[in-house]
């Protein structure tokens, strides 16, 4: 088990590292959409491997909240995009994003039981942290059109009740550091 936390500690500062230097590029209105909605889908892919393997009851029901609260707000994103009539822009951070996902899924399907409850809660905590703290201190500053601002601005309350959430999780499952 301490082996497990500390790849995933060391997964989590790998992930941060690299989404920070790729939010330290300048990235325009249309990127900064499709990396949100890129991460929102990630999310909800996690938690349905979580509906999958997971029989623990608190993470099922985290996960259904992340497949709810993720799908209304790229719900949203999806009807913003379409009444403004542009299309987001693929871009590094996107694409850092679904390779880092691809890895940890691979990574997640291998475990059972409390190592895999584990590792799904310790996963979506460093992962909220690091979405939370992109999208209040470089998406939400550089966004220049105000409803995607608005929207950036709701979906960062919610997922911060995520990150909350998360914690008390790990806590609960009692995941060793």
């Amino acid at each position: 088990m301490k082996t497990l936390c500390k790849s995933l500690a060391l997964g989590l500062a790998i992930a941060s590292s690299a989404l920070m230097a790729h939010t330290s590029e300048p990235m325009n209105d249309l990127e900064i959409a499709h990396s949100a909605y890129t991460a929102g889908g990630l999310d909800i892919r996690y938690a349905h491997l979580a509906l999958a393997i997971s029989e623990n009851d608190a993470v099922r029901n985290f996960a259904q909240t992340m497949i709810r609260d993720h799908s209304a707000v790229n719900d949203a994103a999806v009807a913003l995009i379409s009444k403004l009539d542009v299309t987001p822009q693929d871009n590094a951070l996107s694409k850092a994003l679904i390779e880092g996902a691809a890895a940890k899924r691979a990574e997640l399907v291998t475990l059972r039981g409390k190592d895999f409850d584990c590792a799904y809660a310790t996963n979506e905590l460093g992962y909220h942290q690091i979405v939370n703290k992109t999208v209040a201190e470089s998406f939400i500053p550089t966004v220049t059109v105000a409803p995607l601002k608005d929207l950036l601005e709701e979906a960062l309350a919610t997922f911060r009740a995520h990150e909350q959430h998360a914690d008390h999780m790990v806590a609960g499952l009692k995941c060793a550091n």
